[in-house]
């Protein structure tokens, strides 16, 4: 008999959004109905906040779903799915609060459906698009979105503005092609230094901020990793350094008060630690690849550089609506190997 509702605890795990934006995007994907109680119980604030508000009615209108608990500051909510449906969407995470919530976040819930969907979609996120405790955008564009690739699934981003914390304001186009037909992959090893490469950039600050940042990346990387100092833009005051190459991104913001070379100082030892551990994915890439692998055709082997809560939380969430499916080796907070056998066919 077919699984009509499937009953989950948001307080399971880490205990935060990535149960919300998994499960929904599953059921999307799937057609299984879904209730979760204790949304984000681990948190601080706990219940939906803006940012998750925007993912639940963005994943509603890409299947038609019913919901009930769909308000801030919920902490229980029903989706129900209907009909899957690619097309042009714009969602906007600051329409009703001026949050300035994470688009990226949003962007990685909708992308599971939207492949598996029979028509190709265009998606304009407005909000954060380069704010705390969310990958930047540059993290989606450089890193994730070519993992996508790999795996055969032709996702093109465009970044139109820069959004920064507290305002966001900030705008990314998504171009979706349907991809029902992903490949396994075998990423075990990391790249060379010399296919990494690093950036730094600054709004609304004095110039000498992105030059400071770029000069400290540059002392503490040598010439192995080029780092160039780009443009940015936006509403209120920001600064970034990032670091990337196959598989693995380093990122850090600017906050008042924070020296440009500390900026700089947090994503390269990042990025160092990253190095030490021999693995070939970053901590929040193997995390975000997960779903990928279960709906990949045949075996996957990835290896992480640590085994995060995040990550066996969300193995939990997409075994859920698929079964069994993953082998991880690996104590928490350690470098990890991760198997999964994928549904694909």
């Amino acid at each position: 008999m077919p699984l009509t509702m499937l009953y989950l605890d948001g307080a399971y795990g880490e205990g935060g959004g990535q149960i919300l934006r998994t499960a929904l995007s599953l059921a999307a994907l799937t057609g299984v109905a879904v209730r979760i109680e204790r949304l984000r119980a681990g948190r601080a604030k706990p219940g939906l906040r803006p940012q998750h508000l925007t993912a639940v009615q963005a994943l509603a209108r890409v299947c038609r779903a019913e919901i009930t608990g769909a308000e801030l500051g919920s902490q229980e909510l029903t989706f129900r799915p209907q009909t899957l449906q690619g097309g042009r969407y714009l969602f906007d995470v600051a329409a009703k609060t001026g949050s300035a919530g994470a688009v990226t976040l949003i962007a990685q819930a909708l992308l599971p459906p939207l492949l598996q969907a029979k028509n190709s979609s265009t998606v304009i996120l407005k909000g954060g698009t380069h704010v705390p405790w969310s990958p930047p955008a540059h993290y989606l564009s450089q890193v994730f979105l070519p993992a996508l690739a790999l795996m055969g699934a032709a996702v093109e981003m465009t970044l139109e503005r820069w959004g920064w914390y507290p305002r966001g304001g900030g705008e990314v186009h998504l171009t979706i092609r349907p991809a029902r037909a992903l490949k396994s992959v075998e990423w075990r090893s990391p790249a060379a230094p010399a296919a990494f490469r690093g950036l730094s950039a600054a709004s609304k600050l004095p110039e000498h901020v992105a030059l400071r940042q770029a000069a400290r990346l540059r002392v503490r990387l040598g010439e192995a990793v080029p780092v160039e100092v780009i443009p940015a833009s936006g509403q209120d005051p920001g600064s970034l350094v990032f670091l990337w190459g196959p598989q693995a991104g380093f990122s850090a913001l600017g906050a008042r008060g924070k020296p440009a070379e500390k900026v700089a100082d947090e994503a390269a030892d990042a990025y160092e630690a990253y190095r030490e551990r021999g693995a070939a994915l970053d901590r929040h890439l193997a995390d975000q690849i997960l779903l990928y692998l279960a709906l990949a055709k045949g075996p996957s082997t990835i290896t992480t550089e640590a085994v995060t809560s995040h990550l066996l939380t969300n193995v939990w969430v997409i075994e859920q609506f698929l079964g069994a499916r993953f082998e991880v080796r690996g104590n928490p907070g350690e470098p990890g190997v991760i198997s999964c056998q994928g549904t694909g066919t």
